[in-house]
């Protein structure tokens, strides 16, 4: 039996025997049979629509959001454009597996054990090995070992924790469990070099159990202040939390008069695999770890085994002593461990990390600060010569921000002889940063973006589903997008921009036919919701700029010169605090 894979699901037995029994009457010459024949055609697709629209909506009032998301894709052709790559040869297999391989060092040497001590290994208790696995999404890509998530849920409560304290205690890592098949994914639609490849790793989803607990203990012994300036993968921490505190220091020192400020994107070329195992666990042993945890993991980054799959086509094995795959559940944790020594060297610069999005912010003033800004790029490169960490100097950017009335020249910056581009737009952490600090290009991608989705929402509503269902994609697909950043640049946006983003609102609700959230009311909840996590986390870097006055009801307003800075998010918040006191 041959099944279309473009098929809809409506497109049931009896509507196929309708087609057929249609197909026959035009054979046929008769005109009126025809006629019938096709009506009869038209209805039961009706039903076999409504019958679906029905399960669907059922689905969705049992909370079965992956059924009702596939049906939607399904009505709609709503499809994610990250697809994995399944054309090539075995030979393109093995070109990919070298080239994800580059970072290995040749020759490569033996890694050395730290002492590992039995009172200091970590162990885990059997009720939380049965935690993690019942967590194991059964419908996850098998490992290099084959082993399902089904296996592991359905047997959660039979797999006990002595294969995992083994390992801990022993600091060794069984190679089956360490092996990873690579699966390339697309950087980009048009393909034109093998760096336009993302290598993301399928480990054994057994070894990810392990992983989690093993990063839910280091967590639990780093202190909540270790490297304040990273919010990646940290508690109610997001982008949002790193770009205003640049901007907000950006905005303090621009009330100035004669300043500007200079923004380095700093790229790095797959910074998670250049990672060097043996000065991480050196970071990680002054950091407080236990020896036996140091030791663990140093022999889960070593002696790794690779291979790359295309499709049914798959390359020999490579043993590798460097980098940190992506798609390990540890590899963050560990690349943010990794570069918490990256810090600035003087007052006048921040640095701001996001995982491994890297941002240097030079605050100069009458000539001040222009020395420092240099010196700090350049010991950044040193450091990352030191830590193995490649600078993609064509692929990194510079910003400047200048409202002086007298403008001076300002010199290029150059990192290892290779000047750096200076744009007037960057891309920053999602969010579209204009060298005049509005808002106005960040608005046009983020309209074009709704703008396209609401295009599925009316085929969603001319299919007659229901206002629930039709809600339901709104806030997923475009109400997400619109509000994406939104603390950050919603206070400081044009009123025409925002009348704008208004407007796809206006289109969803004669769409849906009710009455949805408004941008100024999202906005307005989500501040509030902002400002509570960093009054509850005394570790976020803008948690001293709210002070209470000696009164204890009101916040310390912050001074402002500038229309710029009073529209930013931390003198919004508070005033947004203060209006509720």
């Amino acid at each position: 039996m041959r099944i279309d894979p473009n098929r809809k699901p409506w497109m049931t037995k009896e509507v196929r025997g309708l087609l057929k029994a249609r197909n026959a009457a035009f054979r046929s010459g008769d005109k009126a049979f025809y006629s019938s024949v096709r009506a009869n055609l038209r209805r039961g697709i009706c039903q076999a629509k409504a019958s679906y629209r029905g399960r669907i909506e059922k689905q969705l009032r049992s909370n079965s959001t992956r059924q009702v998301w596939q049906g939607v894709q399904h009505i709609t052709s709503y499809r994610s454009s990250n697809q994995p790559c399944t054309e090539g040869t075995t030979s393109l297999a093995e070109e990919m597996n070298i080239f994800f391989a580059r970072f290995e060092a040749t020759p490569t040497t033996a890694p050395s054990q730290l002492p590992v001590h039995s009172s200091s290994a970590l162990t885990v208790e059997e009720s939380e090995v049965r935690q993690v696995m019942r967590k194991v999404n059964p419908r996850k890509a098998a490992g290099p070992d084959g082993v399902s998530g089904r296996v592991l849920k359905d047997c959660a409560d039979q797999l006990a924790g002595k294969i995992f304290n083994q390992s801990l205690s022993q600091a060794t890592v069984p190679p089956c469990l360490k092996s990873s098949t690579i699966v390339p994914l697309p950087k980009r639609t048009n393909i034109n070099t093998l760096n336009d490849y993302r290598p993301v790793a399928l480990t054994p989803i057994i070894m990810k159990c392990l992983e989690r607990l093993v990063r839910s203990h280091i967590l639990a012994g780093l202190p909540a202040e270790l490297d304040p300036l990273q919010f990646a993968y940290k508690a109610k921490r997001s982008t949002e939390d790193a770009v205003s505190t640049a901007l907000h220091a950006a905005l303090t020192h621009l009330e100035k008069q004669g300043s500007y400020v200079r923004m380095l994107f700093v790229d790095f070329s797959s910074a998670f695999n250049t990672i060097l195992p043996q000065r991480l666990v050196s970071k990680l042993a002054n950091l407080g770890l236990p020896s036996a945890t140091c030791s663990w993991i140093l022999d889960f980054l070593t002696g790794r085994s690779q291979r790359v799959r295309l499709g049914p086509h798959t390359s020999t094995a490579l043993s590798l002593n460097t980098g940190s795959p992506q798609g390990c559940v540890l590899s963050p944790l560990l690349y943010t461990l990794y570069t918490h020594d990256c810090v600035s060297n003087h007052l006048s610069n921040k640095i701001i990390k996001f995982a491994d999005d890297t941002t240097v912010v030079g605050l100069i003033s009458g000539g001040k600060g222009e020395l420092e800004y240099r010196d700090e790029v350049k010991r950044l490169s040193e450091w990352c010569k030191v830590n193995n960490l490649l600078l993609n100097t064509s692929k990194t950017k510079e910003l400047v921000i200048d409202f002086r009335k007298n403008k001076t020249d300002i010199q290029p910056l150059t990192i290892s002889g290779t000047c750096v581009e200076r744009v007037p737009v960057f891309r920053f952490l999602g969010m579209e940063l204009e060298d005049k600090l509005t808002w106005s290009t960040n608005t046009k991608e983020l309209l074009k973006k709704a703008q396209q989705r609401l295009y599925f929402l009316r085929i969603l509503e001319k299919n007659r589903l229901s206002s629930d269902l039709l809600q339901a994609f709104y806030h997923c697909s475009i109400e997400s997008v619109l509000t994406y950043g939104l603390c950050v640049w919603y206070g400081s946006s044009t009123s025409a921009d925002k009348k704008a983003l208004q407007r796809v609102v206006r289109a969803a609700e004669r769409t849906i036919g009710c009455p949805l959230p408004t941008m100024e009311q999202i906005y307005t909840s989500r501040l509030h919701k902002k400002v509570l996590d960093i009054l509850n986390d005394s570790s976020h870097p803008g948690h001293g700029l709210f002070q209470l006055l000696p009164s204890g009801k009101r916040y310390r307003a912050i001074k402002t010169r500038t229309n710029r800075l009073k529209n930013s998010f931390y003198p919004m918040a508070i005033m947004a605090l203060n209006s509720k006191a």
